[in-house]
């Protein structure tokens, strides 16, 4: 056995395979495998095959679809077969809120290259003959959808791997991950001891346990999964006949999937009734069993199937699979650098292996060989969680994914599991003025407030909900007098030392102000993509505070960490400090009235030290609202006098609560981007409009510098616009086609309703030689299309006269 490798990959599944195969695509060639049974033990072996390309994240779509498409790929270079069966597949619609959902899908497919359509109840009769159509208003087909043989696919990734160097060591058992203060590993196994520079974590089942070896948490649980081959279908032997094969379907109201197995059927279940396995840990002894067949948890699972797919009552049982696989907390893998831990990757809670394995191999073999991936791959990023969750929260959580596996997925869904866990101190008053609460980052944050007889919760729903007048409403306390909301789901970090300023310029591509001011800067990768939307603060010339995404904490941390330095010191004081902000025209008359400080002379972008009532507090004059505004900072233990104080001088001035509903309805106005949307690594400054806050003339090498110069000399292909949309009853919430001369030019990155305005607004990218000040486009909303036009500059307030004066 070698003693000695670059990559040492836990787990020997599909995931760990498409790893070790991706990285000698790559060219690293000294990378190895260790499998403590064989091949495909664990999940993999038992997996039902099928893949697809439908995902509601369309990198992760797209990924899907780079996974499928990699399978012929792999049978040319190895002459093994992957077992394909490219059938197609169709995901039923019983209801609008469904067709909506498939509608919307569909329209995200058609600037991703996915040949998807929507199809009627007619013609999924021929499509898929087995299904029963009572109740059925239409589909979406897929022509990549599939199965493939498991074991036959994890071993031609396997051979793929060794074709380009790589080593596999099965039947070697690790017993102990220990890392060097060097940084790299030493992976004790029961064969002996391998030096690596990295560990990948691919272990599956296992990946808990593989993970606390080295110290670390992953937020995964395994869970119970059941389907069942019937004997031969006299349909299915029909088809055959003419060479025909089912195509797969997917029946959301019955929770189930459904394809050909020989000249029988496959159905699988998400039943409600789940359960989850090995709750406090995966033996290491388990691995080619199964469990014990439960029919009793699927008995109103096959009852629906039975109605949906009548050709299934009267076909035997040849075989019933039941076993374990992994899901985190939201169903997507977990993947990338772990966040504080040097050298040690994560390939795991990959719940769809042969849709998404490829993908995943393929992005992870990329960051560690190029140092970022080619898209954004936040949303299977294991960074999206930070050291906040634990296995209390996780069961729940994934318990609920499992049951919504088929649910209709809604924009502005908020999912009660596991909730609420991270409060402020301001939860029990803001709950007791009618908060309707969403979340962030495992954190409790108002959506809005309810008045008395409004109900609790907001309806979920693709187009305006019943959280549309509760929004207008607080727009206009902030646009006509002055609101108040919590800064306390914005991410903090103070940066401290001699070398902090200079670290800053290094890292950060704008202006690092001087003592007392603020700036906005974005943050860039060594590709001059956008990692990062700052608002960096200068408390002295050695003392800073940087704001920016709640939910990016253990992402920027992790960056960070990657380029630390002597002389600096970066900690994460997200939950250290918190506070409120208050804006709109009667802010500063508010603010006067609680402090003896004069803050009459703060000017915009100021900070300065302010007693605010009984509290010390960081004031910066800043609003995300576009309007006059503070963010007030203090420790929370006085966050509850703060917000007294605040509270009673406010209601002289018209003072009302607001939520993140109309935060996001009131940056609308100002065409403020949003970080997740506007903002991300699939987009650079110029194509996004930030390398207005890139300081050129800074003498500073910092990170992305040259990428950024090498845009800013050619141009952007494309760049983003505001647009006001002639909408109906739904307004852009992502990823939505602008439509040009009968072609798909570009997409949406986000938008919404100016409440302020009365206007629907989107923001979208278009090519720069299609753009022109009165460009008019279409915008396909729920397959509809709607007429849009170009808006060269803000409706509200274009000078910035309220905000800055």
């Amino acid at each position: 056995m070698k003693t000695t490798t670059r990559v040492a990959v836990i787990g020997g599944g599909v995931v760990g395979c498409s790893v070790l195969y991706h990285l000698t695509k790559l060219g690293w060639s000294d990378v190895m495998l260790i499998e403590r049974s064989e091949l495909t033990s664990g999940s993999t072996w038992h997996a039902a095959g099928g893949f697809h390309t439908l995902n509601g994240d369309t990198n992760m779509a797209a990924l899907q679809g780079y996974t499928i498409r990699l399978y012929k790929e792999l049978e040319e270079i190895t002459g093994m077969s992957c077992g394909l069966h490219h059938v197609g597949g169709v995901t039923l619609a019983d209801n609008q809120e469904r067709m909506d959902m498939l509608v919307a899908e569909r329209a995200k497919h058609r600037y991703m290259g996915l040949e998807t359509e929507i199809v009627g109840p007619e013609e999924i009769a021929q499509i898929a003959p087995v299904t029963n159509l009572d109740g059925i208003i239409g589909g979406l087909y897929d022509p990549l959808d599939g199965h493939l043989d498991p074991s036959g696919t994890t071993h031609a990734y396997a051979r793929a791997a060794r074709m380009g160097g790589a080593t596999i060591e099965t039947h070697c058992m690790v017993r102990e991950t220990n890392q060097r203060p060097d940084g790299t590993w030493d992976v004790v196994t029961d064969k002996g001891t391998i030096h690596a520079e990295h560990v990948v974590n691919a272990g599956g089942l296992w990946a808990r346990e593989v993970g606390a070896m080295a110290g670390i948490y992953f937020p995964l649980h395994p869970m119970e999964h059941q389907y069942i081959v019937t004997e031969d279908v006299p349909l299915i032997l029909e088809m055959a006949k003419d060479g025909k094969e089912h195509p797969h379907v997917m029946d959301p109201a019955g929770e189930s999937y459904l394809r050909q197995e020989g000249k029988g059927l496959c159905i699988g279940f998400y039943e409600q009734p789940c359960r989850p396995w090995a709750v406090d840990g995966t033996p290491w002894e388990f691995g080619h069993e199964l469990l014990p067949d439960d029919f009793d948890k699927i008995e109103d699972s096959i009852a629906f199937a039975y109605r949906r797919f009548p050709a299934l009552e009267k076909a035997g049982v040849k075989s019933v699979i039941h076993g374990p696989f992994t899901f985190a907390p939201d169903g997507n893998p977990l993947v990338g650098p772990v966040p504080g831990v040097r050298n040690y990757w994560s390939a795991c809670a990959v719940m769809a292996g042969f849709s998404q394995g490829g993908g995943v191999g393929l992005m992870l073999a990329q960051w560690m060989v190029e140092g970022e991936t080619e898209r954004d791959t936040f949303a299977m990023d294991c960074a999206r969680f930070g050291d906040w969750i634990t296995p209390g929260y996780t069961r729940p959580k994934v318990i609920e994914n499992y049951q919504k596996r088929f649910s209709v997925s809604y924009p502005n869904e908020e999912l009660p599991a596991a909730r609420p866990f991270r409060q402020t101190p301001m939860y029990d008053v803001f709950d007791g003025m009618g908060a309707v609460w969403g979340h962030q980052y495992g954190l409790e944050v108002v959506n809005y407030f309810a008045e008395d007889g409004e109900p609790r919760f907001e309806t979920p729903s693709f187009r305006r909900s019943n959280a549309f007048e509760a929004t207008a409403r607080e727009v206009a306390a902030v646009r006509g007098a002055v609101g108040i909301n919590e800064v306390h789901n914005f991410g903090k970090y103070l940066v401290t030392g001699p070398g902090a300023r200079a670290w800053l310029d290094r890292v950060m591509a704008g202006r690092i102000p001087k003592p007392g001011r603020l700036s906005l800067t974005p943050m860039l990768s060594h590709k001059g993509r956008l990692i990062g939307d700052f608002t960096v603060s200068c408390l002295n010339e050695q003392t800073f505070q940087l704001t920016a995404s709640y939910g990016a904490q253990a992402f920027h941390m992790r960056w960070f960490e990657m380029n630390e330095a002597e002389g600096v010191r970066v900690e994460n004081i997200s939950d250290r400090l918190t506070g409120f902000q208050i804006a709109g025209p009667k802010a500063r008359d508010v603010l006067a009235a609680c402090t003896r400080d004069d803050i009459s002379d703060m000017r915009f972008m100021d900070l300065r030290h302010v007693t605010v009532g009984m509290a010390d507090c960081l004031v910066q004059r800043v609003s995300y609202t576009g309007d006059l505004g503070y963010e007030i900072y203090c420790d929370p233990m006085a966050q509850r006098a703060l917000w007294s104080t605040l509270w009673e001088a406010g209601q002289a001035h018209g003072m009302r609560p607001f939520g993140m509903r109309a935060m996001m309805s009131l940056r609308l106005d100002r065409f403020f981007g949003s970080w997740g949307a506007e903002f991300c690594p699939d987009y650079t400054p110029a194509e996004t409009g930030m390398d207005r806050f890139i300081a050129w003339g800074k003498e500073t090498d910092f990170i992305g510098r040259a990428a950024a110069e090498a845009e800013r000399k050619t141009g952007p292909s494309r760049r983003l616009l505001n647009f006001e949309v002639e909408a109906g009853d739904a307004d852009v919430v992502a990823y939505e086609p602008v439509w040009l001369d009968g072609e798909v030019v570009g997409f949406c990155t986000s938008g919404g309703y100016s409440h302020h305005l009365g206007k629907s607004i989107a923001y979208g990218f278009v090519p720069v030689d299609r753009i022109a000040d009165d460009l008019e486009v279409e915008i396909e909303i729920l397959g509809q299309m709607h007429k849009a036009r170009r808006l060269v500059e803000p409706l509200f307030d274009p000078e910035g006269t309220r905000m800055r004066g």
